[in-house]
C-alpha cells in the first residue's frame, strides 16, 4: 500500500469499534456478509431500458453467492426477448458479483440485475425467513398453466372505452357488456393450459372448448365483444 507523505507522518489512532457488518435475514438465518459467497437467497428484480419501451422482471435463485437458477421475463419490446433468451444462459453459475458486472444483452435485464442485487444484499430476498431457501425451481411457480408468465394487456380510449386483451386467466375472446355498455364479465382462453392439452394429443377444437372459461356476470350480458375486432 502506498500512502501520501502526510499520512506516512501521521501517528497512529486506535481503531475503538470491531463488531463486524449488521447481520441480515437470509434463509432463516442472521448472517454477516463479508464475501459474495455469504450471499444466500431467492428474490425479484424489475428493470427498464433507457427509453423505457420496455420492461424486465429477472428472478434469481442463488446458493453461497452462485446463481442456480433464473427466470428472465421481457414485456413491450420484441427485441428484449432474444436478449433474455441469451440472458437466461449466461446468468447460471456465475457468482452474484460476476452478474451485476457482466453485459446481460439489454438496459432492461442490467437495470433489473443491479436491482435484484440491491435486494438480496441487503437481506430483502423472498426467502430471507424461508429455512434452507427455497428449492432451485421454485422460479417456475411465478409462471402460470402451461409455464406462460402472468401478463395483463389492456387498451382504452377516452372515445371507445376500454379493451381487455389479456388477464392471468388467459387470452380474452369476448366482453360481456350491461345495458349501459358498461363491462361485467368476460371469457377467456387458458392458451397455456390448451397448448399442453394439444401437445398431448387432444385435437384442437376439444382443447379450446376444455379450457375456456368465463369471469364475473359474463352469462348476464345484454351484448358480447370481441375486443379485438369491435
Amino acid at each position: 500500500m502506498n500512502y501520501s507523505h502526510e499520512v506516512e507522518n501521521m501517528c497512529i489512532v486506535a481503531k475503538g469499534p470491531q463488531h463486524g457488518p449488521a447481520p441480515i435475514p437470509e434463509e432463516a438465518k442472521w448472517v454477516k456478509a463479508y464475501e459474495i459467497k455469504d450471499i444466500s437467497g431467492f428474490t425479484h428484480g424489475v428493470g427498464w431500458c433507457a427509453p423505457q419501451q420496455g420492461t424486465c422482471k429477472l428472478t434469481l435463485n442463488v446458493k453461497n453467492g452462485i446463481v442456480e437458477e433464473a427466470l428472465v421475463e421481457t414485456i413491450g419490446c420484441s427485441g428484449m426477448t432474444h436478449s433474455a433468451a441469451m440472458a437466461a444462459e449466461i446468468l447460471p453459475g456465475k457468482t452474484l458479483l460476476e452478474c451485476l458486472n457482466t453485459d446481460l444483452v439489454c438496459d432492461a435485464i442490467n437495470v433489473a440485475m443491479r436491482e435484484l442485487f440491491l435486494q438480496i444484499v441487503y437481506g430483502r430476498s423472498q426467502s430471507a425467513f424461508s429455512e434452507d431457501g427455497l428449492v432451485v425451481g421454485a422460479g417456475l411457480e411465478d409462471l402460470g398453466k402451461g409455464l406462460r408468465s402472468q401478463v395483463g394487456t389492456m387498451f382504452s380510449t377516452k372515445a371507445k372505452g376500454v379493451r381487455y386483451m389479456e388477464m392471468a386467466e388467459g387470452y380474452i375472446t369476448r366482453m360481456a357488456l350491461d345495458a349501459d355498455n358498461q363491462v361485467i364479465g368476460y371469457e377467456f382462453v387458458k392458451l397455456g393450459k390448451m397448448m399442453e392439452d394439444i401437445r398431448h394429443g387432444m385435437s384442437a377444437d376439444e382443447a379450446l372448448k376444455n379450457n375456456t372459461g368465463n369471469y364475473g356476470r359474463f352469462a348476464d350480458a345484454v351484448k358480447y365483444i370481441d375486443p379485438r375486432e369491435e
